[in-house]
């Protein structure tokens, strides 16, 4: 178990730190409205997590290599992978349904969340 959260958290903490540049050094060289940092590292976000995925499993699987880059550093440079890859099982697994509400609840409640979270006076 603490091998495990160790892996998680080198994985996640590499992932955060380079999400960071990733955006930073995006939204400084286009300065608009848009955010373009947060697009480009979710998309490649997610690319990464579907390449890594393909990977393990033609290689077996291995767990400790799923927890460093997919649990880890995926998640911690976007939890939108983790959520995109989610997806895209159930869609595989013929789940549309599952996979319509869960994007639709994602999207609607997170935002509600979010609103909710700034009405709240502290």
């Amino acid at each position: 178990m603490i091998t495990n959260m160790l892996l998680v958290g080198l994985g996640g903490g590499v992932g955060s730190m380079l999400r960071y540049l990733g955006t930073h050094g995006l939204y400084k060289l286009i300065e608009k409205p848009f955010p373009f940092g947060t697009l480009f590292v979710n998309i490649l976000g997610c690319f990464l997590a579907g390449l890594v995925s393909g990977l393990l499993l033609k290689m077996g699987g291995d767990e400790r290599i799923r927890l460093l880059l997919m649990v880890g550093f995926c998640g911690g440079f976007t939890t939108f992978s983790a959520f995109a890859h989610e997806n895209m099982s159930m869609i595989q697994s013929g789940n549309y349904l599952g996979a319509l509400l869960y994007i639709t609840l994602s999207v609607i409640t997170g935002l509600v969340a979010v609103w909710l979270g700034m009405m709240i006076k502290l």
